[in-house]
């Protein structure tokens, strides 16, 4: 399987840093399925930064079964109560269940980042934030949170992408 992750440097080993803003799935290194979806977050890192450049890499893995056979994984196979609860306790970094090596599913990415804030406001109820989710396409995202998780990872590779002014 083949994963992306974009930013404005080029990532041949990744490393886990310290937690600077609460993500969907706490800690970790992110990556995605989705060639697009990386190529969209690297542009925002680069702008966000100011950079002049921005990339993305490219790493090979072993398919999602393999990796649930040598770690402990968490998937989500769809936008439920069960991954609406998880994203919102690690987004208000609250979270204290179970450590897991490799989390798997959506993403709850700027387009749909309305739907969560009037569920978070108590503007609309959680069975109508899951039924809103479910109607829009999400992307992925697979989080890398240990070390033997990121040991699987293989980098392949980088692709450039013309800088934030040209784009």
């Amino acid at each position: 399987m083949q994963l992306y992750h974009g930013s404005d440097v080029i990532v041949e080993k990744p490393i886990l840093l310290p937690q600077q803003r609460t993500l969907d799935f706490g800690a970790g290194f992110y990556t995605t399925t989705n060639y697009e979806q990386a190529e969209v977050f690297a542009r925002k890192v680069g702008d966000r930064r100011e950079s002049e450049k921005c990339f993305v890499s490219i790493y090979d893995v072993a398919d999602l079964s393999v990796l649930k056979a040598e770690l402990s994984v968490l998937e989500f196979t769809e936008t439920n109560e069960d991954w609406l609860d998880f994203v919102f306790a690690n987004r208000a970094g609250t979270y204290s269940g179970a450590a897991y090596d490799v989390i798997f599913g959506a993403v709850a990415n700027d387009t749909i980042y309305r739907v969560l804030t009037a569920y978070e406001e108590g503007i609309i109820p959680k069975e109508e934030c899951i039924r809103q989710l479910k109607v829009r396409e999400l992307y992925n995202q697979m989080t890398f949170a240990s070390e033997k998780a990121l040991s699987f990872l293989k980098f392949s590779g980088q692709i450039e992408l013309s800088s934030r002014r040209d784009s």
